[in-house]
């Protein structure tokens, strides 16, 4: 069976990125990110301390086992030092199109012509990129759920143009990591969890909507009646109102179709209010 090697590269050092990353490191992956901003890098390096503290002060590790952690985790502003020994990159950028694609164009020029290269997008298909990838057969999504260091799930999608060593290596990986792969066999928008969860979502903003309930107790009833451990709008908020934004701003443009909440969503993206990472959103953080 087709695997992966030790060397991983994580493009992104955001709430994603950086749980990608660091889940890496603590199932002995050498990982490196790459993050362009001064402040995010900052803010990487101080979550990281605080994280692996904590593990410590729950004696969930050793200080030994965080040792070898940091000693396994870099951080850098260079793209090609963090790529170009790497033997799987996974992208973790904003969900822009234009950004991923110059990108994975770069990544693809800097890497091995062996090295898997991944996009953690939740909406966009490999596929989108496959024009600017030399040897697009080793590029696929890899999609992981936040928070990305305690959710067991990866969604492993094979585009058209993805060969079957690359689905191998990445389902391979996935395991490797602690999680549990599950193979998307064609190209959709969504994939699988996203899809099912749109379901829920649409209706869960149009009662809301209707002032059938509130935000709150839509939540409650999801949480304690369905049995989920996260309410649709704290799903929102955790995820990113600003990601749950552009995903419903891209469908209306290309269906003219408003989903359910996007008028509601769209005026917190407008004030700022983008969720946890904001400290405001449907919830408030402080």
């Amino acid at each position: 069976m087709a695997e992966l090697k030790g060397r991983c590269a994580v493009i992104g050092g955001g709430a994603m990125g950086r749980q990608i990353a660091l889940n890496a490191a603590i199932n002995n992956y050498d990982v490196t990110v790459c993050e362009s901003f001064d402040a995010a890098r900052e803010s990487l390096a101080a979550w990281k301390e605080e994280y692996l503290a904590g593990r410590i002060a729950k004696g969930k590790m050793t200080e030994e086992q965080v040792a070898d952690i940091k000693a396994r985790f870099a951080i850098t502003a260079d793209l090609e030092e963090a790529c170009k020994d790497a033997d799987i990159v996974i992208e973790a950028i904003i969900e822009n199109k234009e950004a991923k694609t110059d990108l994975l164009g770069k990544v693809s020029k800097i890497v091995r012509p062996d090295t898997v290269i991944a996009t953690n997008s939740s909406f966009m298909v490999s596929s989108t990129f496959k024009d600017v990838v030399d040897h697009p057969e080793r590029l696929a999504n890899l999609h992981y759920f936040m928070p990305a260091l305690v959710m067991k799930l990866v969604e492993v999608v094979k585009g058209d143009h993805t060969s079957d060593e690359t689905i191998e290596k990445l389902m391979a990986f996935g395991r490797s990591v602690g999680k549990t792969p599950v193979l998307v066999q064609k190209e959709c928008d969504g994939f699988i969890v996203n899809n099912v969860l749109k379901a829920i979502k649409e209706e869960a903003y149009r009662l809301v909507g209707e002032g059938i309930c509130t935000v709150e107790d839509l939540d409650t009833a999801v949480e304690l009646g369905l049995g989920h451990p996260m309410g649709p709008y704290k799903i929102d908020d955790m995820n990113g109102l600003d990601l749950r934004y552009n995903v419903l701003k891209r469908r209306y443009e290309e269906t003219g179709v408003k989903s359910y909440g996007y008028d509601m969503i769209e005026k917190l993206y407008l004030e700022g209010k983008y969720g946890k990472k904001t400290k405001h959103g449907f919830y408030d953080y402080e």
